[in-house]
């Protein structure tokens, strides 16, 4: 999974971007699937990195902002772990990313306004150096693209065709 500063980056990029009813509603539901102990049942696939968007759909309506917010999670862990970084082909990457996360955490803290609730902020620490796997640039990339999409479009797509495309990609 992106660490919990990565998601509320997004989550604060998407609210500054587009009209979102409820931001502290949005805000949780961006960060709490993640705050569990079967994270199957959160993200509605084995894995973060399969992440069941269509499923999510199925049982949910994604009509308040607490589901858009969920909803935006797992849509970060698909195109995070499938877009942006294909993990089947970086070795060691589970070993290198959560340090990596350490090293982006200040610098995104600060650009992006993110305010960890107390309860998370043991989980962002603060470690100087380069990150190895999760470059800044691609990112701040990630996080800009991401913001950029229209959570409702993509909620009606994903209904209709079971997948929806990024950039001419389908993602399923």
């Amino acid at each position: 999974m992106p660490g919990y500063v990565i998601h509320i980056a997004i989550a604060n990029e998407y609210l500054r971007k587009h009209n979102e009813k409820n931001k502290e509603d949005f805000i949780n539901g961006t960060i709490d699937p993640d705050i569990t102990n079967d994270k199957t049942k959160t993200h509605y696939g084995p894995y973060s990195s399969e992440a069941n968007l269509s499923m999510f759909l199925e049982k949910n309506e994604a009509n308040n902002s607490y589901q858009k917010g969920h909803f935006l999670h797992l849509l970060v862990d698909k195109l995070f772990y499938n877009y942006y970084f294909d993990i089947k082909k970086i070795k060691n990457f589970t070993k290198y990313v959560y340090d990596d996360y350490d090293k982006l955490n200040k610098t995104l803290i600060k650009k992006y306004d993110v305010v960890l609730p107390t309860e998370l902020k043991k989980y962002a620490s603060i470690d100087e150096g380069n990150p190895i796997i999760l470059k800044q640039d691609i990112i701040e990339k990630m996080i800009n693209d991401i913001s950029d999409l229209n959570l409702d479009e993509i909620i009606h797509e994903i209904k209709v065709n079971k997948y929806f495309l990024m950039k001419g990609r389908k993602i399923i």
